[in-house]
């Protein structure tokens, strides 16, 4: 009785799939998320929309594909068809532009890692450490499946500092294997007004089932604590990891600093100022580095009201507390032998402009600094949200060789 009722729906489930429905719904959802790929997002609330859409372009062409045929099997039926054929090829072709450009991008930026750190800068690494890197800058089937993670120990959670009776906390991710470990320090992005050591998680739990302490740690937010309060709470959580890098199997001779946006900015301040600990090596994912420029220059639209981001965190306007935004902005830090750096920003970001990365890297390598500039061309800010995307699959590929060649190089300087 049973198989009599699946045989009767399969027809009609069958007559479901090729109705005009179906193929009017496909045609409308791909266009719209198709357009995202090249327009910028108006608002806030439309963000995630043009961050979503390049890093989704795998799904956009499988799904474009298939209303583009149904549409062509019934162009028969009427110009609305054909009409809709148009719009779905025209989407098809959005869908494809960052897939497109990767080549290119990738070709970029491994001419640049091989330029800056050597052409074999990986010999120096462990045989078992490189075989656990990813083998290509991007696995289609990553894509759609996502990036496997092994398992790895967490202690969330952790209390490390009250300063004016607010409780910071830190997450620490290691390996499964107890041992001694090359650290990443981790800080958050969210204007410095929101955010918590959980974010990100995909990216922490990776590196450490990699061969790497991760530990994500907590800062105070503006507006109610306005800069230096991050900056030390930045040195108070480094002091508490120099005392118990032992409990956490850390090797303090290995250690990289790492941020998202303002995560980044408070990144960088730590390492070309002054930290608490050694530090080997920073990645900087789309921080913000000059913000007296930042505010006189806001990306447009500017969604995320820059100026007034901006206000919160320092006070005021540049005209009003210039020494504070002087002091607040990492590019009047750089100076000769500071780590190595890796700058990996999006050229559509309508939160931090890509030309800010550009006149860092600029800055950087003309003090004689080692520094690499990962521009990614069709990615948003936070790109890195979609942990299995093409932008992120392509900078996690560079973001772990630039992290094994500093941590993990025996014959690193």
């Amino acid at each position: 009785m049973i198989r009599k009722n699946n045989r009767k729906k399969l027809p009609l489930l069958v007559a479901f799939l090729v109705s005009p429905f179906i193929s009017w719904f496909l045609s409308a959802i791909a266009l719209f998320l198709s357009l995202w790929v090249i327009v910028p997002a108006p608002a806030m609330f439309l963000y995630p929309l043009a961050v979503g859409a390049p890093e989704i372009s795998p799904w956009l062409v499988g799904i474009n594909t298939i209303a583009l045929l149904l549409n062509l099997l019934r162009r028969h039926q009427g110009k609305v068809y054909i009409i809709l054929s148009i719009c779905n090829l025209f989407a098809l072709i959005l869908g494809l532009l960052p897939l497109m450009q990767f080549p290119a991008a990738n070709t970029a930026i491994a001419t640049q890692m091989q330029a800056v750190l050597g052409e074999n800068y990986l010999a120096a690494v462990p045989q078992a450490d490189r075989a656990q890197l990813r083998p290509q800058p991007f696995i289609l089937a990553d894509a759609f499946r996502g990036i496997p993670i092994r398992e790895v120990r967490i202690d969330r959670a952790i209390v490390f500092a009250n300063p004016d009776g607010v409780s910071l906390q830190l997450n620490v991710y290691r390996p499964m294997q107890i041992g001694k470990y090359p650290a990443i320090i981790t800080l958050y992005g969210g204007a410095w007004q929101r955010g918590n050591p959980d974010s990100n998680e995909e990216f922490s739990r990776y590196m450490a089932a990699q061969g790497y302490c991760v530990v994500a740690i907590d800062y105070r937010h503006a507006p109610k604590y306005r800069f230096p309060a991050q900056i030390e709470d930045v040195q108070a959580a480094l002091s508490y990891i120099k005392t118990h890098a032992a409990d956490w199997e850390i090797d303090l001779d290995r250690i990289a600093l790492m941020g998202r946006s303002a995560g980044a900015h408070l990144a960088m301040l730590t390492a070309y100022d002054s930290s608490v600990l050694p530090v080997r090596a920073v990645v900087n994912y789309y921080g913000p580095n000059d913000l007296i420029r930042g505010y006189n220059d806001p990306p447009f639209p500017d969604a995320i009201n820059v100026r007034a981001v901006l206000r919160s965190f320092l006070g005021g306007t540049p005209d009003e507390l210039n020494q504070l935004y002087r002091r607040a902005s990492p590019i009047n830090y750089i100076k000769p032998n500071l780590p190595p750096s890796l700058l990996v920003y999006a050229g559509r970001d309508h939160i931090v402009q890509p030309k800010f990365g550009r006149s860092l890297y600029e800055r950087l390598r003309a003090t004689g600094n080692r520094a690499i500039l990962l521009e990614i061309p069709w990615a948003e800010h936070a790109f890195d949200a979609v942990f299995n995307g093409p932008s992120n699959q392509l900078a996690l590929y560079y973001t772990e060789r630039f992290l094994a060649h500093a941590l993990k190089s025996s014959d690193y300087p």
